[in-house]
């Protein structure tokens, strides 16, 4: 049995799709999301049969003292429905994708089934009773996966014996097309991923407006859209575009990551907060010059000057440069951008991956607790 927080299609449930495809071959799966959506349909691809179960799911509105209770008192409310699934299916192990489930902790515990929790968040900057709380049912789990070293420091003491595994993304079914042999005009720069403060999309923008003032013929497109009830974060992004007609491309969700890449010069991943950034290995297997924010598990995927660039976190002026230094050197960027993809491939496929997981979940249904190492980056 696994458990997923989202029907959606973006980088975490991208990669929870590889998560089944480690298991798919080596006995039944099912996989329990909170809603039907574009998922459900590549997870029956993957060989997942699918039920519907909704339970809360962590998000930020949560993440006060006040919203704790708030979630514990709904999942209290979706609990017995979980028990019962797993009573009835009977699994050998429960897989739950991120702390954002807390509920499916504890239907494990309460329903006796080994239960193993894959730890995708990093939330090293909400006040420390509320990340004390977020990661308390990770003691209810026999064993905890954790995808960056920066998530296993903010975890704390359950990301103290965690087993790291890297992420392991899909390569781009068919070549993506070669960037260009000069960057513009316009220069296309591209950000795959929410819309959201969390990702940097409002960064972006400004980053993009300032090199626009500086005589830079540069245009941003935005790939993805905001959470159902953050509808207000794409009118404040809209406002901040004002009337520069052309420099920013709001172009909503789609389902390939590939053409966005394939139409752009440059990729950026301005983030807050990255656990580990799905996104920045996609870029860099697609051959794009990237610019990352010196922020989390980005700085355990690219290194300043060898696989990318790397820019102070929450700083438009910082982000400008880093765009600035790739396309006043862009056979160099290029260059970079080859030995990124090389890279990537070598360090984040997905083959390794599905091993990794395989013997991880193996583990735990052997009965045995999960095995304190790490795998190297």
């Amino acid at each position: 049995m696994m458990a997923h927080p989202s029907p959606d299609l973006y980088g975490s449930d991208r990669m929870f799709i590889e998560s089944v495809r480690a298991l798919a071959p080596h006995g039944r799966v099912v996989v329990s999301l909170p809603a039907d959506g574009p998922l459900s349909a590549a997870l029956r691809d993957a060989g997942a049969e699918i039920v519907v179960q909704p339970v809360p799911v962590l998000r930020k509105a949560y993440l006060s003292p006040v919203g704790i209770v708030r979630l514990a008192f709904a999942g209290l409310r979706s609990l017995p429905r979980a028990v019962r699934l797993l009573r009835r299916e009977r699994p050998a192990a429960l897989y739950v994708n991120t702390v954002t489930l807390p509920l499916w902790m504890l239907a494990g515990r309460l329903a006796r089934v080994p239960t193993v929790c894959h730890v995708h968040e990093a939330e090293d900057g909400v006040p420390r009773p509320v990340r004390a709380a977020l990661h308390l049912p990770l003691r209810l789990a026999r064993g905890v996966i954790v995808n960056s070293r920066a998530t296993a420091a903010a975890v704390g003491r359950p990301g103290e014996n965690a087993r790291l595994i890297y992420n392991g993304v899909e390569e781009p079914p068919e070549p993506v097309a070669a960037p260009r042999a000069e960057p513009g005009p316009p220069a296309r720069v591209v950000l795959v991923g929410r819309l959201s403060q969390r990702k940097g999309s409002d960064i972006a923008v400004k980053a993009v407006r300032l090199l626009r003032e500086r005589g830079r013929d540069v245009t941003l497109t935005l790939v993805g859209d905001v959470f159902p009830g953050y509808e207000w974060f794409e009118k404040e992004l809209r406002a901040e575009v004002g009337d520069d007609e052309g420099a920013v491309t709001f172009s909503g969700f789609r389902t390939s990551v590939w053409d966005s890449f394939a139409e752009s010069d440059i990729a950026i991943v301005p983030s807050r907060v990255e656990p580990f950034g799905n996104v920045a290995v996609e870029a860099m297997l697609a051959g794009r010059p990237l610019v990352v924010a010196d922020t989390q598990g980005l700085v355990e995927i690219v290194t300043d000057g060898d696989n990318g660039v790397v820019v102070r976190p929450d700083d438009p002026a910082a982000l400008a440069d880093g765009i600035a230094r790739l396309l006043d050197d862009w056979d160099g960027a290029l260059a970079m951008a080859k030995r990124a993809r090389d890279d990537a491939a070598r360090r984040f496929g997905k083959d390794r991956y599905h091993r990794e997981l395989r013997d991880a979940v193996q583990d735990l249904t052997g009965r045995a607790p999960a095995r304190p190492g790490r795998s190297r980056p």
